[in-house]
């Protein structure tokens, strides 16, 4: 059985597995301030340049092809060092298969008790 975490303790993808934080995306249907388009999503983001504790507001076009649980449910994203290790090793329900979402970034989104978690891997970790 495993050991329950006590609440100064780190979770497990931090202090056992070297995940970091990078960011919570949140959705919302509000139009935001300075928000960039990401046309093969069909998505709207902003507020992560600015933001002093990674705070990224999405709001979706109407068919975008994001993952709904991904349009309704606000996700913590970890950088990793290798994400097809990392949902190998960790037996992860993949919701959005690893993807280049941009230049020098790898994402993969994945489903933990209801709750979309995303995996990002920036080239020079490579």
């Amino acid at each position: 059985m495993k050991k329950e975490r006590q609440e100064h303790e780190q979770p497990e993808s931090i202090e056992k597995w070297g995940w970091k934080y990078h960011h919570l995306g949140i959705p919302t249907e509000q139009i935001m301030p300075d928000e960039h388009y990401l046309p093969q999503f069909k998505l709207y983001v902003s507020g992560f340049g600015t933001s002093p504790f990674g705070i990224e507001w999405m709001r979706f076009g109407k068919d975008s092809p994001i993952d709904q649980l991904i349009q309704t449910v606000p996700h913590l994203a970890f950088e990793v060092a290798d994400i097809d290790y990392e949902l190998v090793v960790h037996h992860l329900k993949v919701l959005t298969s690893p993807n280049h979402p941009g230049e020098g970034i790898r994402v993969a989104m994945i489903e933990h008790n209801g709750a979309p978690v995303e995996l990002i891997e920036f080239e020079k970790n490579k």
